[in-house]
């Protein structure tokens, strides 16, 4: 963890090719940001890419592979690690930064805090100015304009020192979709590192809901092992994975989407889910400090 100043910031813009207009209104809100200029990365995850701005960097790739994935390969179009700058901001290609001192409070912030590693975004609907619960990463979410400490982040409304990245490597390939930004957080913090939620850091990005991806049920439950399996201290795995099934039922999800739930939940125990990292005993502590224990 260095205190040199963060000054050299770049973006990465996953995109299916969909939303061209959102894209461009995307990177023109970029360009205007204040301070020196931010290195902006698109990749086209499996799809080809609309015409772009001059100076923008591009990555088609021949197939979807998913979130993490794309994410990692746009890390990499600056440098091993995203070395060539300071830090990364990712940004969902539908989103919006209103405000044009975006990328000056990320330098400010990660300048100020060495031990600072990501920082999480407050998401508002264009229409509403409303931000919904699931986008505040902290268990008590009644109020999103408190900024916080957290121990997860929003990976599509994000910032993240690449200092993180070579210290403990990017997000999980194989997640594809969901948990990836969880599972990061949790490498970071075990490596010292903080995660701040700041209100003032605004993306716009249309309200929707996480159940609209068709494979959100089974992704959600496969990942969730996966997480547990790769993370926890074994005592842990069974009181996580347990909570977890509490709340799924309580949740009284619809039959179709039950049986999804359960398949990604025997999926995750029956498939490779890659490289185990067990936390700290002294992580655990920190993120139940943080108000958010390690069992939900």
């Amino acid at each position: 963890m260095t205190g040199r100043p963060v000054t050299r910031l770049g973006a990465v813009v996953l995109t299916m090719g969909n939303r061209p207009a959102e894209l461009r209104a995307l990177l023109d809100s970029v360009a205007k940001q204040r301070g020196e200029p931010v290195e902006v990365v698109v990749v086209g995850n499996g799809s080809p890419l609309p015409e772009l701005p001059d100076g923008v960097r591009t990555v088609e790739l021949p197939e979807n592979l998913g979130i993490p994935a794309g994410r990692n390969v746009g890390i990499e179009a600056f440098g091993p690690g995203g070395s060539e700058v300071d830090a990364i901001l990712f940004l969902d290609d539908d989103g919006f930064l209103p405000n044009e001192d975006t990328a000056e409070l990320v330098r400010e912030a990660f300048t100020a805090d060495p031990k600072l590693g990501i920082l999480s975004f407050r998401i508002t609907d264009p229409a509403t100015g409303t931000t919904q619960r699931r986008h505040v990463p902290r268990l008590r979410a009644s109020d999103p304009m408190r900024s916080s400490r957290v121990t997860t982040f929003l990976g599509g409304a994000s910032a993240a020192r690449t200092e993180v990245f070579q210290q403990v490597g990017g997000l999980p390939d194989e997640f594809f979709y969901a948990h990836e930004e969880t599972d990061l957080a949790w490498r970071a913090l075990d490596a010292g590192w903080l995660i701040d939620y700041r209100s003032d850091m605004v993306l716009e990005h249309p309200a929707t809901a996480p159940s609209r991806h068709a494979v959100y049920h089974r992704m959600v439950a496969r990942n969730r092992v996966w997480l547990a399996r790769r993370n926890l201290p074994a005592p842990l795995v069974p009181l996580y994975l347990g909570t977890w099934i509490l709340l799924t039922v309580a949740r009284r999800p619809s039959r179709q989407a039950l049986r999804a739930w359960v398949g990604g939940f025997k999926e995750g125990w029956t498939t490779p889910c890659g490289p185990r990292h067990t936390m700290k005993w002294r992580t655990v502590w920190r993120l139940t400090r943080l108000g958010r224990p390690p069992v939900i």
